[in-house]
């Protein structure tokens, strides 16, 4: 049998923290583009749509969509902005804001369960790794 290499290892290790938060997540009834949306709302404030589709790396529209659902899940709430009338500024409900609480508490324990098998050296070593790559480009 063909010994698996670094990319293919990456790769499944990817998709099961992928496959695990998404479990992780179902008492929320969110998708993984509405978890973004609310995670970068949360990390940045309110802005507009324009700006949350940029962060999120989507066409305009499709953020659109995302803040819709958010919207009649009554975790996200549109507003005019003050200083465009044509722009629409997005921000979280309080609602939005603890569940965005309660998500990361969720995907951090999927990371605890993750990596609670390596030492921790093992640990500081991986994590140094990876902001390595991360910061590479």
């Amino acid at each position: 049998m063909e010994e698996e290499n670094l990319l293919e290892a990456f790769w499944a290790v990817t998709r099961r923290l992928r496959i695990d938060v998404r479990v992780a997540l179902e008492p929320w009834h969110v998708s993984p583009s509405q978890s973004r949306a609310l995670g970068v709302l949360s990390r940045h404030g309110e802005m507009r749509l324009s700006a949350l589709a940029e962060h999120l790396r989507i066409a305009p529209r499709s953020a659109t969509e995302v803040i819709d659902d958010l919207e009649k899940r009554g975790l996200a709430v549109r507003k005019p902005d003050p200083s465009d009338r044509r722009a629409t500024l997005v921000t979280l409900t309080d609602e939005g804001v603890s569940t965005v609480r309660a998500i990361n508490e969720a995907r951090a324990a999927e990371g605890e369960r993750l990596f609670a098998g390596l030492d921790p050296a093992d640990r500081a070593d991986l994590t140094r790794i990876l902001r390595q790559l991360r910061d590479s480009r």
